[in-house]
């Protein structure tokens, strides 16, 4: 199973940051009670649907976690941003549940997959 899949089998029993986070807790030297209290607060988009969706939160968490190399993360965190709002439709959690409009945009899987599959794009550059 790749890394997107596991991190939305993930998600099935956590909110979206912390199956972002979950996914990638090999790489990230905490331990999953650490990243799932890291990610508590990002379940439901930054701010309970009013801001940045939690898996796009997770996302950029986990860039500047394995960032060792020195090189700004700033960019690579624009471009996972991109990414994600061209495949999702949009980056705020209430945007993406059709909150005030009754017509969604993307599901929490597919942001999780999403958000995944372009952190993994950006890493392997």
């Amino acid at each position: 199973m790749n890394r997107a899949e596991n991190a939305v089998e993930l998600k099935h029993a956590n909110n979206c940051c912390q199956s972002v986070l979950l996914a990638y807790a090999d790489k990230l030297g905490l331990s999953e009670a650490e990243l799932k209290r890291l990610g508590s607060g990002f379940g439901a988009g930054m701010g309970c649907m009013e801001a940045t969706c939690g898996a796009l939160c997770g996302a950029q968490m986990v860039l500047g976690l394995v960032n060792t190399e020195g090189r700004p993360t700033i960019r690579d965190a624009q471009a996972i941003i991109r990414a994600f709002r061209e495949k999702a439709g949009a980056t705020a959690c209430g945007e993406l549940k059709g909150v005030g409009t009754g017509k969604p945009l993307c599901s929490c899987d597919d942001c999780v997959r999403y958000a995944v599959e372009c952190l993994e794009n950006q890493l392997e550059r």
